[in-house]
C-alpha cells in the first residue's frame, strides 16, 4: 500500500456531529478546515441545513474557527457560505495544500492548531497530511455514481478496512 502514509486518516467518525469541540481540544484544534460536498451536506443542499447551523453555532461558542476548503466551485461555495462568512476557499485543488495554508495564514494559525474534516482519503486525507494537519474523514452523506467517483472510493477501500482492523472491531470510531 505505497499511499498509506499520505491517505490514512487520522480518525474515521460516522458524521461530522461527531467533530465535537472536546474532540477537537484533545487536540489543541481552534480552527477547522471543512469540505462541504458530502462531509457536511448533500450536493443538493445549496445552504447549511439546520443541523449544520448548530453544529457551527457550538464551534464557535467553544472558540473554534471554520473555513471552507473546497474542491467545487466559486458560485457552489460562496452560496453555501453567504450567510456565514467563513474563510471559504473554492476550486482548492485537493490534494495539493496552497489553500490550506492559506486558509491558516488568514486565521492566524498554524498546522499546530488547525485540522481538517473532509470525506475523501484521497482528496480531503492527503491534502491535510501533506501540510502536516490531522484529519477527521467521515463517510460521505450521498456519493455520486459516476465513473470517477466510483474508482476513487474503490481506491480508497483497502485503506479504510486496514483503518478500521488497526482501530478496533472494524468500526469506524
Amino acid at each position: 500500500m505505497i499511499f498509506e502514509k499520505y491517505i490514512m486518516p487520522g480518525l474515521m467518525l460516522g458524521t461530522f456531529r461527531d467533530v465535537t469541540p472536546e474532540l477537537l481540544g484533545e487536540r489543541g484544534v481552534k480552527h477547522l478546515l471543512c469540505d462541504i460536498d458530502n462531509t457536511l451536506v448533500t450536493y443538493d443542499d445549496p445552504e447549511p441545513t439546520p443541523d449544520v447551523l448548530d453544529w457551527f453555532e457550538k464551534m464557535k461558542e467553544a472558540g473554534v474557527r471554520v473555513s471552507f476548503v473546497s474542491n467545487n466551485n466559486a458560485g457552489r461555495v460562496d452560496k453555501f457560505n453567504e450567510k456565514l462568512g467563513f474563510i471559504a476557499y473554492s476550486k482548492a485543488g485537493k490534494p495539493k495544500t496552497k489553500f490550506l495554508f492559506k486558509a491558516m495564514e488568514d486565521a492566524g494559525t498554524t498546522a499546530l492548531n488547525t485540522a481538517l474534516l473532509g470525506d475523501q482519503l484521497l482528496t480531503d486525507a492527503s491534502a491535510a497530511s501533506r501540510a502536516g494537519l490531522f484529519s477527521y474523514i467521515v463517510p460521505p452523506i450521498k456519493d455520486k455514481t459516476t465513473l470517477f467517483f466510483k474508482a476513487k472510493r474503490l481506491i480508497e477501500k483497502p485503506y479504510v478496512r486496514k483503518y478500521k482492523k488497526i482501530h478496533g472491531n472494524g468500526e469506524i470510531k
